[in-house]
């Protein structure tokens, strides 16, 4: 009798197969998650700057009022809202409220993976999420309490329903790219300029899917217009007057602070763009579209903020979130058209952003408020002379005090007023206004004044910040001059600020009425 022997794969064939098919990709980013979660919890718990002390201020109100609110302020809601409803179920501690931007942080290495493979291959999917795992810019902004890791996520979902929705027209993902792109104009105002290139793009690349790109601009629209009045009025009354307008060479680095510094924008760019240079020349190639899709996304969002920011600027490296995206899909792309030279380029790449390393605190108002505590009793006027600090000022140190800046009294201690700023701040008389404040302190009370530490003036150029740089200084000589005051403690914390690098540090100073 014959036997029959049935052939049987090699056990390592087996092992392999498994691992390609089943266990490899969620093996490898729940590593990289891992990792990331590592690197961007480091410093979680880093004490809070001007800008989150007013998003946990806004975030505190209620949720039907944060809308109305921001006509002082000039953000858009939905960041705002959704931090609310977190701090709700998790507190509002740094720790807390960093872990929302972490969490989108975290979301960015699958989602990337996800985008790149599908609009690329699985190297470059697996690449792209290196990429997005040490990522200097995601990791700074994962421990911080803003919108910018929530951008960034929906720049890689725009980029990725875009490109299937409009360029390939499938309709399911231009239905998903409506609420994406409202989203981002709901959390940031450079959303505007992403509108502008998604149309720019669909000109130049898609004029046969006009009609459908359309309906998405239609449906973007309905969603956006009852923020409208709000973006008008915002865009009359507040503004960035912190900001300076960009020059060319602001223009030609801009990419710089979402890959990570100089060394690797450049070795991205020359290695990266050297190989998808190739794809866009070759017009037969498949993937020739897509790639210019994602650079027309990319380049015209931040060539249509620069030529905003002339007239009225607003350009700082954290708004780039919105190009992170198509910017990291780029990068991975051209990584791995490049080959063996993009290998080299990535290994010099990760090296240089293992090194980087987030401050620990981001301003010293922590330590300022810390050593203020015992001096501030129910009732005690604070003044910042810095007015836009006093959110973050009231974070640690808690209700129970009276709050006024080289303005005035503040109202609302949560929220800064931005609206024209500018013109209130100049026409404030700083004798008339500290007379008028020590008015409401009796004699023998204490009162604190905080203040900015004027150290490198290249900070405090804008239209803004160069008055509170006047004003603060004006303060300073009345308080030093005026008979009915004793300076009880001047606290400051500046060597500790020269050590970790505080962009604009505090100090403050106690003073007792005695006259």
């Amino acid at each position: 009798m014959a036997s029959v022997e049935v052939a049987r794969r090699p056990r390592a064939g087996l092992l392999q197969g498994a691992i390609e098919s089943r266990w490899a990709t969620p093996v490898a980013l729940g590593a990289l998650v891992a990792l990331s979660l590592f690197i961007r919890t480091r410093q979680l718990g880093a004490g809070f700057w001007i800008d989150e002390g007013i998003s946990v201020g806004l975030a505190h109100h209620h949720w039907s009022s944060i809308p109305s609110l921001l006509r002082q302020d000039g953000s858009p809601p939905a960041y705002y809202m959704l931090l609310g409803l977190w701090i709700r179920l998790f507190g509002d501690t740094e720790r807390a409220t960093h872990a929302l931007s972490l969490m989108f942080g975290l979301a960015c290495i699958p989602l990337a993976y996800a985008t790149a493979r599908s609009l690329f291959d699985r190297t470059t999917g697996f690449v792209c999420a290196l990429l997005a795992t040490v990522d200097p810019f995601l990791t700074y902004y994962a421990q911080e309490t803003r919108m910018y890791e929530l951008e960034a996520f929906l720049s890689l979902v725009i980029a990725y329903a875009y490109v299937q929705g409009v360029l390939r027209g499938r309709r399911l993902w231009a239905a998903v790219l409506v609420p994406s792109v409202a989203l981002l104009l709901y959390s940031h105002n450079w959303g505007l300029f992403v509108c502008i290139a998604l149309a720019l793009t669909t000109l130049v690349l898609a004029r046969e899917r006009l009609r459908l790109f359309g309906l998405v601009a239609l449906g973007v629209a309905v969603l956006y217009a009852p923020w409208v009045p709000t973006l008008l009025s915002q865009a009359r009354h507040t503004g960035a007057p912190w900001s300076t307008s960009p020059s060319l060479r602001d223009l030609v680095m801009a990419p710089m602070s979402v890959l990570g510094g100089e060394a690797p924008y450049f070795a991205l760019a020359l290695v990266g763009g050297a190989a998808l240079a190739a794809v866009v020349r070759n017009r037969g190639d498949a993937e020739r579209r897509v790639v210019l899709a994602l650079a027309l996304l990319g380049t015209v969002t931040i060539a249509a903020a620069f030529v905003s920011s002339q007239l009225s600027p607003a350009w700082t490296a954290r708004y780039f979130a919105v190009v992170l995206g198509p910017a990291l899909l780029l990068a991975a792309r051209g990584l791995v058209r490049a080959q063996r030279l993009g290998l080299v380029a990535l290994v010099a790449v990760l090296f240089i952003w293992g090194y980087y390393t987030v401050r620990n605190d981001k301003e010293n108002a922590r330590q300022i408020t810390a050593a203020l505590v015992p001096y501030v009793h129910p009732g005690e006027l604070i003044v910042s002379t810095h007015p836009e600090q006093v959110p973050v000022l009231r974070y640690y140190l808690g209700p129970g005090s009276r709050w006024a800046t080289t303005l005035g009294p503040v109202r609302d201690a949560q929220v800064f007023d931005w609206r024209d700023a500018v013109v209130r701040l100049r026409d404030a008389r700083a004798k008339a206004t500290l007379d008028a404040l020590l008015a409401t302190v009796p004699r023998g009370r204490e009162f604190i004044v905080v203040s900015p530490v004027f150290r490198d003036y290249r900070a405090w150029r804008a239209k803004w910040t160069k008055l509170v740089w006047q004003k603060s200084q004006a303060w300073t000589w009345l308080l030093q001059r005026d008979r009915r005051l004793q300076l009880v403690a001047h606290i400051s914390t500046d060597e500790i600020a020269a050590r970790t690098n505080y962009f604009k540090p505090l100090q403050a100073f106690v003073y007792r009425k005695v006259r």
